[in-house]
């Protein structure tokens, strides 16, 4: 199951556990954070309960996100929606999405060009833990979910799929036997994928936890979620660069974004605006619940 232990702990608003490591310190990278983090939609998707990982579809009508205790869901961990009637109206209240189910649905996230929407579940019929879907988007809502298979899916967990903004390679993270939680890669092939592989190069540590990524807006960097420990000590982003030997290490990203032996991870970029990074935390100066998201602007060097 996704982070679930240090997710209770957060969700419940117990005490963290105790830290044994220091966090990695910052170092000038490839991205610089540009604006303030702003809490997004405060009392629709920033709530007093948990909200983790957003998705902003391309026309600019949609956000999704999990959450695993609004009240009012059909699951224990369930994907909620907000609508609007056009990029420049208010949106309106939550409410599940049409493919949430009784089992656990979570981190949505929109294809580039809004055709599908990507999400892990756990529900029956899957390969064990949680796999990975996606559903047509249509004009009367989502369409059935679809399995993605034995190139994707594996017997331990897969979750937080993200589409490059070009849409040829899908990333997510995956625990499967043999790995800690690190970061693959899958190509499109046809109407699906071809079998994926991990993250060329340094990214993917034996002694860290590498997860929840989203590509930039170049198509090729990545921001990532990295723990010594993913159920018991602090999460923070990284931003890694693509080279001729793959990944980057990854650097970590300031403290404008991380908190402090805290928890950030989730990170996603707006389907209309790839200059806008989301992400989910609790952040001192702004949080109105356990988790919430935030958004920052930022640049990369040498991308407009």
């Amino acid at each position: 199951m996704r982070s679930c232990i240090w997710l209770a702990c957060v969700a419940c608003g117990g005490a963290r556990p105790s830290l044994v490591t220091q966090p990695i310190a910052s170092a000038p990278g490839p991205l610089a954070i540009t604006s303030a983090a702003e809490l997004v939609a405060p009392g629709i998707v920033s709530s007093p309960f948990t909200e983790i990982r957003l998705a902003a579809s391309p026309d600019g009508t949609m956000l999704l996100w999990g959450s695993t205790d609004l009240p009012g869901g059909p699951g224990g961990w369930d994907i909620w929606v907000a609508r609007r009637a056009g990029p420049d109206a208010e949106f309106g209240p939550p409410e599940p999405a049409p493919i949430d189910s009784s089992a656990n649905d979570f981190d949505p996230a929109f294809s580039p060009d809004g055709r599908w929407l990507y999400f892990f579940s756990n529900r029956g019929g899957g390969f064990g833990g949680d796999d990975l879907y996606r559903a047509p988007v249509t004009p009367a809502g989502f369409g059935a979910a679809q399995h993605l298979g034995a190139e994707i899916n594996s017997a331990g967990d897969e979750w937080a799929p993200a589409p490059s903004p070009d849409g040829t390679q899908l990333m997510f993270a995956s625990n499967r036997p043999g790995a800690k939680h690190d970061l693959y890669l899958a190509r499109l092939s046809g109407d699906g994928f071809a079998p994926a592989e991990p993250l060329p190069g340094a990214v993917n540590s034996p002694d860290t936890d590498e997860f929840d990524a989203t590509f930039l807006a170049d198509g090729s960097s990545i921001v990532f979620s990295r723990s010594t420990d993913v159920e018991h000590d602090p999460i923070d982003l990284y931003v890694a660069t693509r080279g001729p030997a793959g990944y980057s290490a990854g650097t970590r990203l300031p403290e404008s974004v991380n908190v402090p032996a805290g928890y950030t991870l989730g990170p996603a970029i707006d389907g209309r605006d790839h200059g806008i990074l989301y992400f989910t935390g609790k952040r001192p100066e702004a949080s109105i619940g356990k988790l919430d998201i935030y958004r920052v602007r930022y640049t990369l060097q040498g991308v407009r």
